[in-house]
């Protein structure tokens, strides 16, 4: 068998495009779905270099059984790496968002990375004695790792908590040579975004934010249709995994003036600026 990756999330989106460029790439891909109809729909479309596996992210023991599935058809081989892909993205204003939506938005972004990261680490080399052709880790984090959005503080949440796991994870796994690298993507065109359209604004309408959060849904909906192609992320994960020395950190974006701008800036400026654009600020 070629290099093997586990990439999770793959039935569509940034998940569909990291296999589709890693597969081109020579690889063989263990893609993560929930589905058994989309296991089949991908195995299909990419043939004998992807083996499906189904399960949540948030489920242990469905992800311990597929790390058992991979190990026996590596045979003994270390896994190149493990993409830790699968997400979701919450929204809504903190004050008034059901906490269990905020929980399971944590559940996948973050605990479900770990769920995956534990499983999957021992065939990348991360166990004693170290391997030597250790594998590497991506998680696919956001540019709103780093800096946050209102309305997105969940999504923000799990992201700013992704960027800590991993940074606190490469540093844990020096002993294996295993690295751990970000790749975090700004605005990409996928479905995502079309969910959007269908995110509930109506039942904050008895609150301060309706006209805000009105503002940035149609925001969100214009920045996914001008967003980057999907592969460009899987060109920067195929990067991750390939080059002699990999960035710890990745940025892909449309607008990597604007990302400069949000880590540069004063907060206090940004708050001001974001607050005037969405109507946030006092009235005088």
């Amino acid at each position: 068998m070629s290099r093997s990756v586990v990439v999770t999330g793959v039935s569509t989106g940034i998940g569909w495009a990291i296999t589709q460029v890693l597969v081109a790439g020579g690889f063989h891909v263990f893609g993560s779905v929930r589905k058994q109809a989309d296991a089949e729909r991908l195995q299909a479309t990419f043939g004998s270099s992807f083996t499906p596996l189904v399960f949540d992210v948030t489920d242990e023991a469905a992800v311990n059984a597929a790390a058992r599935k991979v190990e026996a058809a590596l045979n003994g081989a270390t896994l190149a790496g493990l993409v830790n892909n699968a997400g979701i993205a919450v929204a809504g204003p903190l004050l008034h968002l059901p906490v269990d939506e905020f929980r399971q938005q944590l559940e996948v972004n973050l605990t479900g990375v770990v769920i995956a990261t534990q499983a999957f680490a021992p065939l990348l080399g991360a166990q004693s004695p170290a391997r030597t052709d250790p594998g590497r880790i991506v998680n696919i984090s956001s540019v709103g790792g780093k800096t946050a959005n209102p309305f997105m503080g969940p999504y923000c949440t799990s992201k700013f908590g992704l960027e800590g796991l991993s940074e606190s994870l490469r540093r844990e796994l020096l002993p294996f040579g295993v690295d751990v690298v970000i790749v975090a993507p700004g605005a990409v065109a996928t479905p995502i975004w079309d969910k959007a359209d269908s995110v509930d604004v109506a039942r904050y309408a008895n609150t301060v934010y309706a006209p805000a959060l009105a503002g940035m849904k149609a925001f969100m909906l214009t920045i996914g249709k001008s967003g980057l192609p999907p592969e460009r992320i899987g060109e920067a994960v195929h990067l991750a995994l390939t080059t002699a020395s990999p960035k710890t950190r990745y940025v892909i974006s449309p607008d990597p003036v604007q990302v400069l701008l949000g880590q540069i800036l004063p907060k206090r400026m940004l708050d001001r600026i974001i607050g005037k654009r969405l109507g946030l600020l006092p009235k005088a």
